[in-house]
């Protein structure tokens, strides 16, 4: 029990803890190392007037290709560097990002404000190599309370408070539909009372004979924008509740892991004391097979339920906890085994067993 305490705290208090650092590590480095995150496909921002994108890179984590580069050195023009191959590396003096760059362009537009006499000019290159100083990023410290709020950085009272939070706005996501739905639909909110009292009745083939033909094209007009606005009001508003959903279900798993993985310890004691009870051989060899079959049963159930819950097809309250709800079972039946001085990993016993089934067969087979 008291490992279990250790474990929750450490659970609660250092994992959040050390997952905020490390978060604000990685982002201390991705800024000022854009060599060794500059991911495919994806602009990268961080250097002032620059926009770098690389459409590939290999293996060696230096050879880039297709590598776009927009460069703003004022506010009328945006310039561009477009080329098929190059190498990325640090300067030696680690001030600047090096692009050595082969078979591309160069595109420049110069002009003056409200002048459309601008000068283009296109330089096409075989090799050409661009500088960006770092010495601006260097500058940068990310601070840690830009992740201080999300989920896996926070404690079991804090995801409770936070949860609160969600489902307050979820709820406030379905007032406000309604609320816009009331706006459009004037009448929606009126009681049957009010209904019955001021029945009219009014024979007609179709809508469009009630209305006259001078405002006909305007009453269309107006249903289709009501409709229109009640489509992009609904949509906005399932895309938020999907969103508050998400985010709901990522905090209870968070909550749940906490406690389950110090329940688990508990669990585990329970089937390797008994273990230890009722294998009896020395050495390592039996002991240590045991204990990696039970520990890859436990990885394998808490890494499915986990991934289960974040797909949502188990609720966080039992996939977070699959693994204690397989293994529970096994440790009261190990408990009870070597309580009761079981001969469960006894190689001789399930001789025995084997030789009177065998025996028994043989007799009926001679009757």
């Amino acid at each position: 029990i008291f490992l279990c305490g250790v474990t929750f705290l450490f659970a609660n208090y250092v994992i959040p803890y050390a997952n905020l650092k490390f978060a604000t590590l990685y982002s201390d480095i991705y800024v000022k190392k854009p060599a060794f995150d500059l991911k495919e496909g994806v602009f990268f921002t961080y250097i002032p007037n620059y926009a770098i994108k690389v459409g590939k890179k290999d293996s060696d984590g230096k050879t880039i290709r297709n590598v776009i580069i927009y460069e703003q050195n004022n506010v009328l023009q945006d310039n561009c560097i477009i080329a098929e191959k190059g190498v990325m590396k640090i300067s030696d003096d680690e001030k600047f990002l090096e692009f050595n760059l082969e078979n591309g362009c160069r595109y420049q537009e110069k002009g003056n404000f409200m002048d459309t006499a601008t000068e283009f000019t296109r330089l096409s290159f075989k090799n050409f190599k661009k500088l960006f100083d770092l010495s601006v990023l260097q500058k940068q410290q990310t601070n840690d309370s830009i992740f201080r709020n999300n989920y896996k950085m926070l404690s079991a009272r804090q995801l409770s408070k936070n949860l609160d939070s969600l489902y307050r706005e979820k709820v406030e996501i379905s007032k406000r539909l309604s609320k816009q739905l009331n706006a459009s639909y004037k009448y929606a909110d009126l009681s049957d009372k009010v209904w019955d009292k001021n029945k009219i009745t009014v024979s007609a083939s179709d809508a469009n004979s009630i209305v006259p033909d001078s405002m006909a094209q305007i009453v269309d007009n107006q249903a289709m924008n009501i409709v229109y606005e009640t489509k992009a009001n609904i949509q906005q508003s399932i895309n938020e509740s999907n969103m508050k959903k998400e985010d709901i279900n990522f905090h209870l798993i968070e909550w749940h892991r906490k406690y389950a993985l110090s329940l688990a310890c508990l669990i585990l004691f329970f089937i390797g004391a008994p273990l230890g009870a009722i294998i009896k051989k020395g050495g390592l060899g039996m002991p240590l097979v045991t204990a990696i079959v039970f520990f890859l049963m436990f990885h394998l159930l808490n890494m499915f339920g986990e991934k289960f819950s974040k797909q949502m097809i188990l609720p966080p309250s039992i996939g977070m906890w699959l693994a204690i709800i397989g293994l529970t079972p096994v440790g009261i039946f190990l408990t009870y085994k070597a309580m009761h001085d079981s001969q469960l990993f006894n190689k001789e016993a399930y001789v025995r067993v084997f030789n009177a089934i065998k025996k028994r067969l043989s007799f009926s087979n001679k009757k």
